[in-house]
């Protein structure tokens, strides 16, 4: 024990000098005396001491790094590798013991000089959470690269209709758009802006380790989590499949305990939030009347937009989950039944599913073996949830029936009432996958492991139209003869991936690698055969030999393509002292899609992670609970292209009678080979910061990326000779993106009875075609995004080299002339006529400019979190901002010149000066942006006092219930947003349809009982 004596010394002199008769009887003077002999005094010589301890965690074990610190002295330490410290302390000084993702400890120092603390975790922090990467696990605070898990208690609750509308607005630059509340339609998805022209623009989805995973076979009530690994640095361990990002979804496992039923089921219906502002009857008389409009009254009143609502619609979702286990196993099923109805007539689906999982141990815990099957059947109608346009546009006083009753048929028009009841057309799919995987503990800290997979997907279409149908009676090759069609399609894959795995910590050190072979073969093969002419409705499509064989009426067709993929792969974690973290990847890759000169291909990453909290510097930071900053690299692929991409394929040439007086088909090649055919490769560097401050009351992460991919694979026009064709598939220019990306949570309230917490997500990106030609191919841009509808447009995006994608290119609107036709700007800013427009593609020449942007340039998400005791609400807000759509449906029927069909009513208002011909120019163009109150939940739990109810949850769910917008047309949350302005589930970026399938507000009444 140091002791001062210079300071002692002089306190004595002081002592006795107030202790002497000249000071005994002044008040004041007692005051002071008192002072120094019970408390001054008493305090320098008992703070003469050390206080040793040690520092534990939830399991007893020393716990190294944590922060202890004198509050009322300010002096500090850290504890050591055996997680013991000493520090300088009085008697009742306040020992502060941080350390992250446990709580904060206030310890008042008492007699003793031995401190022992054991760490209690903190439930505001989920440092310490496990999140699934690619072939393992780590800690949450040993993440080194850009990685989002969502679990389950953050899903969407309106109920999903593909599993991924779970992660809508809960990921930051995670795009997923659906263009309709369809159940039959697919979803978009976008990580990070596009990364490819004509390769898989998609995120690779792995499901239970399996890559490509379907989600076909993936209920809501079976999902514990997903993970999105966005940068490179993460990605990379998947190679040529991970160019787009990674998803990688968990599914629930059985655990140890007593056997759980779990029951959850929800009912919902929808409702008409809008529908296109069309003339009805009496609008449509009313402007014949004012010889607005020269068309034909004929008599009736009609609405068959309403006819081909299901108003009485109702889905619903039933789940049932049987789990538990053991010391050494642990189990569990669950049954799924779902049916989906459309807001459309005849428009639907009915699902049945069942998922198992077992986990066994075994060899004193040595080997652990895991099993997972799931099926699941769909059978969908097809044929509703389109016709929009047809019964909109229709003469709303002419019927769809004769005067006997008997349906009406036009050559102009659908009658969609009577296709709805005269024709057929649906899906029959069944998915099945089974996996299992076997780990073995070779001796301590060394593991080997065995991954396989097999995976199965039919799917049989079957269309059938009467005899009596509109589509058979106009038919000219066999009329009022029935169609049949069948189309069978057979995907199957198998995965079989071994690894080792190694673990070990060392005082202050933590290494852990996995290195592993991955094998995966695809198999595609399909059928399909239609015919006309039958003269009974009674087979449908389960006799199409029953008819004669004729060309003009039959056809039919088949394919089988298959490819192999093969890699080896490493990952390398290291640790010190939970301050600084460091990972390295290697996977080496080989394709049978690429050429032979290009089969293979190699896939480095590195990144690391630094705590900055656990810094001597940060120790007197007490606001900031958690600091770390990380920084990667990584370089991904795509692979994503057709099987036969690299080869030379054959095409019937035609019959031809050959010598020996046999009439033989003949082939041709239709496409050139590319031995030198390789990998788009995509490089990303990523900047990122995660942070808990405020007494882990806001949480967050900010990310900062820059990507670019090059050698984009597309087709390019190849001179002849020294080429067979005039096509070729090559690598050929390069596409970037940068952004940034926000996530932030706030625990604002927190107590007994009531909780209130915020979570945002946030991101913006900027995505540019760098470059679309090289010396031996040159493009200077390519089109997207056909317009379709009246007046032959053609495309809405030119997209030149160097130019942002999503770019509008068109004429610039300068007004209408007196007698109401177009005017435009031309380059030199000159007004001029339609006719003087040059629509060169040269940029140098065209007069046609940037006139808007589709890419929405912010995301942005807000959920609130309520409770109140027994109470829960959830309040989610989405809005996507600066971005432009194109109204074809107001291009085509805004407008009255020449028109004979049923029209918008802004034909005689908004665009009443128009009385020219049809045209793509900004003035169609408006703002996209909006904000959307996208769902609503409100719950209430019970808290029941039986042993056999475990847990009773009900809730209300609204969804789509309000959007504030200034864009005119359909719902623009329906917009597609993904892509380069390809159509993707029959939309195209940044077009509105004209034939929207109606915007719904939902509701839903869920239940969740276990016991």
């Amino acid at each position: 024990m140091k002791i001062n004596l210079l300071k002692i010394t002089g306190l004595s002199a002081a002592i006795v000098l107030l202790n002497s008769p000249a000071f005994s009887m002044n008040s004041d003077w007692e005051a002071s005396r008192a002072f120094l002999n019970g408390n001054m005094l008493t305090r320098l010589v008992q703070a003469q001491k050390n206080v040793t301890g040690t520092v534990v965690d939830e399991n007893g074990q020393p716990v190294p790094g944590v922060g202890i610190k004198n509050v009322t002295s300010g002096r500090g330490a850290v504890t050591d590798v055996a997680g013991k410290f000493t520090i300088e302390a009085n008697v009742g000084d306040v020992i502060r013991i941080t350390y992250i993702g446990y709580l904060t400890q206030n310890i008042t120092v008492g007699a003793s000089n031995t401190l022992n603390v054991k760490l209690v975790v903190s439930t505001d922090t989920k440092l310490d959470d496990v999140v699934v990467v690619g072939y393992g696990t780590l800690r949450e605070k040993e993440i080194t690269s850009a990685i989002t898990k969502v679990d389950s208690t953050k899903f969407r609750q309106s109920g999903s209709r593909n599993p991924l509308d779970l992660l809508v607005g809960k990921v930051a630059g995670l795009q997923i758009s659906r263009n309709s509340s369809n159940p039959n339609s697919g979803v978009g998805i976008q990580l990070r802006g596009v990364t490819s022209v004509a390769g898989t623009a998609s995120p690779l989805i792995i499901i239970d380790g399996i890559p490509g995973g379907n989600l076909d076979l993936l209920q809501q009530d079976d999902i514990e989590s997903f993970s999105v690994l966005k940068d490179g640095s993460g990605a990379a361990i998947y190679g040529t499949r991970a160019n787009a990002g990674v998803i990688i979804v968990t599914t629930k496992k059985g655990k140890k305990g007593p056997a759980r039923f779990d029951y959850n089921a929800y009912v919902r219906t929808e409702t008409l939030v809008k529908r296109p502002d069309f003339m009805n009857a009496t609008e449509w008389r009313a402007r014949i009347a004012s010889g607005e409009y020269k068309v034909v009254d004929k008599g009736g009143d009609f609405d068959y937009f309403q006819d081909l609502i299901n108003k009485n619609n109702i889905s619903n979702n039933h789940n049932l989950a049987v789990s538990g286990g053991g010391d050494n196993s642990s189990y569990r099923v669950s049954a799924n039944y779902r049916e989906l109805q459309g807001f459309a007539k005849e428009n639907g689906r009915k699902e049945y599913g069942i998922r198992a999982s077992l986990t066994q141990k075994g060899l004193q815990d040595k080997l652990q073996a895991q099993f997972n099957v799931s099926t699941n059947f769909n059978n969908a109608n097809l044929l509703g949830g389109g016709g929009w346009e047809n019964v909109l546009t229709k003469n709303p006083t002419e019927s769809y029936f004769n005067p006997d009753g008997s349906y009406q048929f036009t050559r102009t028009i659908t009658n969609e009432l009577a296709r709805l009841e005269q024709e057929r057309y649906g899906l029959q799919q069944q998915t099945t996958s089974v996996d299992g995987k076997l780990d073995l503990e070779v001796i301590k800290d060394l593991k080997i492991g065995a991954f396989f997979a097999a995976q199965r997907n039919n799917r049989i279409w079957s269309e059938y139209r009467d005899r009596a149908s509109q589509n058979s009676v106009e038919n000219g090759d066999a009329p009022n003869g029935g169609y049949a069609a069948k189309t069978t399609e057979l995907n199957q894959n198998i995965n079989f991936e071994p690894t080792i795995e190694y673990t070990k910590t060392f005082g202050k050190h933590k290494l852990s690698g996995i290195g592993g072979y991955s094998y995966r073969r695809e198999i595609n093969e399909g059928f399909n055969a239609n015919n006309r002419g039958y003269v009974n409705d009674l087979f449908e499509d389960n006799n199409l030999g029953s008819v004669p064989v004729k060309v003009t009426t039959i056809g039919i067709g088949s394919f089988k393509n298959e490819n192999t993929l093969i890699a080896v792969f490493a990952r390398l974690n290291y640790s010190l002292n939970d301050k600084y973290f460091a990972q390295a990847i290697f996977r080496r890759e080989g394709s049978s899609k690429f050429g032979a000169n290009n089969k293979w291909a190699n896939f480095p990453a590195i990144s690391g992670g630094w705590n900055i909290t656990q810094e001597e510097f940060m120790k007197n930071v007490s606001w900031v609970n958690n600091l770390k900053l990380r920084v990667g690299y990584g370089e991904t692929g795509n692979s994503g292209l057709a099987n036969d991409a690299s080869l030379v394929t054959l095409s019937g040439g035609g019959i031809y009678l050959f010598p020996t007086g046999e009439y033989l088909q003949t082939y041709g090649p239709n496409k050139n080979p590319n031995p030198d055919l390789r990998w788009e490769t995509k490089k990303e560097t990523n900047i990122g910061i995660d942070f808990t401050i405020l007494n882990n009351k806001l949480t967050g992460s900010i990310d900062v990326y820059k990507r670019k991919t090059k050698d984009l694979i597309d087709t390019y026009t190849s001179p002849q000779p020294p080429f067979v064709t005039s096509s070729i598939t090559t690598n050929v220019g390069s596409i970037s993106a940068k952004g940034i990306e926000v996530s932030l949570s706030y625990a604002a309230v927190k107590n007994k009875n009531f909780s209130w917490s915020v979570d945002f997500a946030g991101s913006t990106t900027e995505n540019i075609l760098d470059t679309y030609s090289n010396s031996e191919y040159r493009r200077d841009m390519r089109t997207f995004g056909a317009i379709g509808g009246f007046g032959a447009l053609g495309d809405a995006f030119r997209t030149y080299e160097g130019r942002k994608v999503g770019e509008f290119w068109g004429k610039r609107f300068a007004g209408f002339s007196p007698d109401g036709k177009w005017t435009f700007f031309n380059r030199n800013n000159e007004v001029v006529t339609n006719a003087q427009i040059n629509t060169s593609v040269f940029r140098d020449q065209t007069d046609l400019a940037v006139i808007g942007n589709a890419v929405p340039k912010y995301y942005l998400s807000l959920t609130n979190n309520f409770a109140y005791k027994g109470f829960d609400l959830r309040v989610f807000l989405r809005s996507k901002l600066d971005f432009d759509v194109l109204n074809t449906m107001a291009i085509s029927y805004g407008n009255k010149n020449g028109a004979s069909t049923n029209l918008l009513n802004s034909a005689f208002t908004k665009y009443a000066d128009l009385k020219d011909t049809y045209m793509y120019t900004d003035y169609y163009l408006e703002s996209g942006s909006f904000l959307k109150l996208d769902e609503v939940t409100l719950g209430y739990t019970f808290k029941l006092k039986t042993k056999y109810v475990r847990t009773l949850r009900l809730n209300l769910t609204g969804q789509n219930l309000v959007t504030i917008t200034g864009y005119t047309g359909n719902d623009p949350d329906y917009i597609q947003d993904t892509g380069l302005g390809q159509e993707i589930n029959g939309r195209s970026l940044g077009i509105d349809t004209r034939s929207p399938y109606p915007a719904t507000r939902q509701f839903l009444f869920g239940v969740n009982f276990g016991f």
